[in-house]
């Protein structure tokens, strides 16, 4: 997910407007648009009748944080006490820490220097991590898959060599120092391809030529990592059908199908368990959620206004509250292990530790820019842990 500092819900949803269009000029084998999501035995009532299934993954994005602590930034205890907050996630009960990589990030962050420190943080408390290939200098979505510049003057084969490239080096110099990914995403929030324009939709060809590359990287250094292939929109199983009906005839082999599900963004819960069901059934794939989130306040920490600002972009029974934030928290576990047959492995909550510090904004190119997040985020703006995050890493454990 792209964070920029002025982003309204609804242009949050508009932007895959386009990607939809074009799964109407794309022919999808088998595809049944979005009926296929009318006829699936789930809902959030069903999901609920999972009973007391654990989830294997119990996530949280924390990329931000080597910015945040260079910024300033201190996390405390709920009675506010400071504490290392890797310590904070793994005493919590968090299973793994999502981690972005940029190739060349004008700011120097969320790249190979910053990520193995962070790291070996995680390996001594013992979260495992995941690491998220962007494939971009910056944030890569439904809108935005720029191609690094570095690889600008590359053509289709030598792209695919600089995919390959650049997850074998980020994959292996982590396992060289022992702390070997678990989890690895082979590009973000994929609707309209990667690598634009060559890897876009319109070329199925190339996207999986890069998506191929980028696995065989995968394995080739860190042969028993799990690997992600994620989409956005986890409401909408038209999409998930078009793009994966595409990209299974190419004969792309992955592991786990990763999904962003965000309520204010993606639609009704029901619409996500029935695409979750389908889609496992379909691809034979357990399915992770892969980047959710919720506010635990409509109030802003800094001048810029946040993506969540007003009462009418909630959810109904999910009050903009720290209680709020934590029950919707236990409504996605309970959406996760309703997936029939247990293949929902759990979920990730996205950038749970960026909060509010000036200098570390969404914009790598403006040290100016600020955080439109700093209300999602599970801590308080006193830096307090909140109660969402003992509700991530301990229900459903």
């Amino acid at each position: 997910m792209r964070r920029r500092s002025v982003l309204a819900a609804a242009g949050a949803a508009a932007l895959a407007a386009p990607v939809l269009g074009a799964a109407q000029a794309v022919a999808a084998p088998g595809s049944a648009g979005a009926t296929g999501a009318t006829g699936i035995a789930g809902s959030v009532g069903s999901a609920g009748s999972s009973g007391a299934r654990c989830l294997e993954i119990r996530g949280v994005d924390i990329s931000s944080l080597p910015k945040n602590e260079d910024h300033g930034a201190v996390y405390r205890t709920a009675d506010g006490r400071r504490e290392d907050p890797v310590r904070l996630i793994a005493r919590a009960g968090v299973t793994h820490a999502r981690l972005k990589v940029w190739v060349n990030p004008a700011d120097g962050y969320n790249n190979k220097a910053h990520i193995l420190p962070l790291a070996r943080r995680l390996k001594r408390a013992g979260v495992d991590i995941w690491i998220d290939f962007h494939y971009s200098d910056s944030w890569a979505d439904p809108a935005h898959q720029t191609k690094p510049a570095a690889w600008a003057g590359l053509d289709v084969p030598g792209l695919a060599r600089a995919v390959y490239d650049h997850t074998a080096d980020v994959l292996g110099a982590l396992r060289r120092q022992g702390t070997p990914a678990q989890l690895v995403q082979i590009g973000n929030e994929l609707n309209g391809g990667l690598i634009w324009p060559e890897g876009n939709w319109e070329h199925f060809d190339n996207m999986t030529a890069f998506l191929k590359a980028g696995l065989s990287a995968a394995r080739d250094t860190t042969p028993r990592v799990r690997t992600i292939l994620h989409l956005a929109n986890g409401g909408d199983n038209g999409l998930y059908r078009w793009w994966f009906d595409n990209v299974v005839s190419y004969g792309v082999d992955f592991d786990i199908i990763g999904l962003s599900y965000y309520p204010f963004w993606h639609g009704p819960l029901a619409n996500a368990a029935a695409n979750m069901a389908d889609v496992t059934a379909r691809y034979g794939k357990p399915c992770v959620i892969a980047e959710t989130a919720y506010p635990f306040t409509l109030e802003s920490e800094d001048d810029v206004n946040d993506i969540m600002n007003d009462p009418s972009q909630l959810t109904e029974g999910y009050p903009a509250t720290p209680a709020g934030q934590a029950a919707w928290l236990r409504t996605v576990a309970d959406l996760a292990a309703g997936v029939p047959g247990g293949q929902g492995l759990g979920y990730c909550y996205w950038e749970g530790l960026w909060t509010y510090r000036a200098g570390s904004g969404w914009d790598p190119t403006d040290a100016s820019s600020g955080n439109a997040w700093e209300n999602l985020a599970l801590f308080d703006f006193q830096d307090r842990e909140l109660p969402g995050l003992r509700t991530l890493g301990r229900y459903r454990s």
